[in-house]
């Protein structure tokens, strides 16, 4: 009996042990679950999304139903290949949809389609957007910061172009001294011209058709509006350019949709310290209809930026050589997403009389379409290409036979008829994912002169082939010195 017993009071304290232990594991447990969903309704009261009523007039999309945080998000219309172009060689995909709105905190988006949506794929991956396939018609997103993502149920085919940016602040007021203020609503200037210290705001909600001509120091253009010059055929605008930047310092252009530019998008012209800062570039509707281009200016930053043209996205051009620098000087393009329908993503040479065209920066980019060489440079009319760092690019391929050039040449843009010189070059992790392709790399002098030196390649890897001097892809012609790889020769 005392054996029983002793063994029945060392059960007893086990079996108190235990519960003890269990009492304590579910104390535990509540305290996590109690934490955890305290935590879970901060981040949802922390969530904020700001939508902006699209204005009676525009015709939007009716491939998609988009809600942001349970909020009805409008979605616009892009038109692409307007006459003469459609038909031509090249297959865009047919029109394509867009939509803003502003987000703080961990937001869910919903996407609803006629359209089967199961085999959407979200670009870039970088952007680290969640999806979950609800069912064949509707996709639910979880986007925890601002981003900009191009939501592909077939590839070039009618995307859509979800923008969501910060939350606004320190909008400026209509009748506030300097600021020429658009509302909601469609509004037809058709020309905008700016001068020193003033300030364009197009409102969420404003569909501003007019091209812009900005000339002065201190100008500012921005808001949650678009910007829309597909009235215009093709190179007819009032302006020239959707937004004309001429011999002026200290531009920002900051937040706003440019839609259907009749001709170059964006151009800095003989001007310094320009940025351009969260521009979504909606093009594609006619030819010659690039993105950013600065042209004899210096000191440019183009930054969080989402482009898509049908020519080239960033071209850098020196068209004339005139005052005490003309030259094409410390330009940074970074942290964007580029898609180009039909020319080049960079074109750094072309059109250049400058003598210089250098410090140039190009970094952290996702480059989700393209059809010819992403990255061209091809200086000519003596003009030096010089100190150029590409780094931390990532593309998606699509089985294309060229991925980068480099090449003095002569070409009909020129008056002087002789090649440029291509100095100190790299390119630093730079990859290309997705089918499979040539993706060639060249590089060739064009006379003893004008020459290609000190070029090197760190990190570089086509589907996933990390390029050496030897590799296939690897074309160095003559006139050339100091090609250098970090790998194996």
């Amino acid at each position: 009996m005392k054996a029983t017993s002793n063994v029945t009071r060392r059960g007893d304290r086990r079996d108190h042990t235990v519960q003890w232990c269990a009492i304590r594991t579910l104390r535990t447990v509540l305290i996590l679950v109690t934490v955890g969903s305290a935590s879970a309704w901060a981040a949802a009261s922390d969530a904020k999304v700001v939508v902006y009523p699209a204005p009676a007039g525009e015709t939007l999309s009716t491939d998609y139903r988009v809600e942001a945080g349970g909020q009805k998000v409008d979605v616009y219309s892009a038109r692409v290949l307007d006459p003469p172009f459609a038909g031509k060689q090249y297959d865009y995909g047919g029109p394509y949809s867009f939509a803003n709105f502003d987000m703080a905190g961990t937001v869910t988006v919903r996407i609803t389609s006629a359209r089967p949506l199961r085999d959407t794929v979200i670009q870039p991956a970088s952007a680290g957007v969640r999806m979950t396939v609800v069912d064949d018609h509707t996709l639910s997103l979880t986007l925890e910061r601002p981003c900009k993502v191009s939501v592909e149920p077939d590839g070039r085919r009618g995307p859509l172009l979800l923008f969501a940016n910060p939350v606004e602040t320190e909008a400026p007021q209509e009748g506030d001294a300097n600021v020429v203020y658009f509302g909601p609503g469609v509004h037809k200037p058709e020309k905008i011209a700016l001068q020193s210290g003033q300030t364009l705001y197009l409102a969420g909600g404003a569909v501003v058709k007019a091209e812009v001509l900005a000339t002065g120091a201190n100008i500012k253009i921005r808001g949650r509006g678009i910007l829309d010059g597909s009235d215009w055929e093709w190179r007819k605008g009032p302006v020239g350019n959707l937004i004309a930047i001429r011999n002026s310092t200290d531009v920002e252009v900051r937040d706003i949709t440019c839609r259907g530019s009749s001709h170059w998008t964006i151009v800095p012209r003989n001007s310094r310290k320009v940025t351009m800062r969260n521009v979504k570039l909606c093009n594609s509707r006619v030819q010659n209809d690039d993105g950013i281009n600065p042209c004899n200016s210096q000191d440019v930053l183009i930054t969080d930026c989402f482009i898509r043209s049908d020519d080239d996205c960033v071209a850098l051009k020196g068209l004339d050589f005139s005052g005490p620098n003309s030259n094409v000087e410390r330009i940074t393009v970074e942290n964007s997403t580029l898609w180009c329908d039909r020319a080049r993503i960079f074109l750094l040479g072309h059109e250049s009389r400058a003598a210089y065209m250098r410090n140039i920066t190009i970094r952290n980019l996702d480059i989700i379409h393209f059809t010819m060489t992403p990255f061209l440079l091809e200086p000519g009319e003596d003009m030096r290409l010089e100190d150029v760092t590409i780094e931390d690019i990532r593309l998606q391929g699509e089985g294309q036979r060229e991925f980068i050039r480099l090449r003095p040449v002569v070409n009909q843009y020129m008056r002087k008829k002789v090649p440029g010189f291509i100095r100190n070059v790299r390119f630093k992790n730079v990859t290309i994912e997705g089918r499979p392709g040539e993706y060639l790399v060249q590089i060739e002098g064009a006379d003893t002169e004008h020459d290609v030196q000190n070029v090197i390649f760190e990190s570089v890897v086509v589907a996933g082939e990390k390029l050496t001097r030897a590799s296939s892809r690897v074309r160095i012609g003559e006139r050339t010195k100091d090609i250098r790889f970090d790998s194996q020769p």
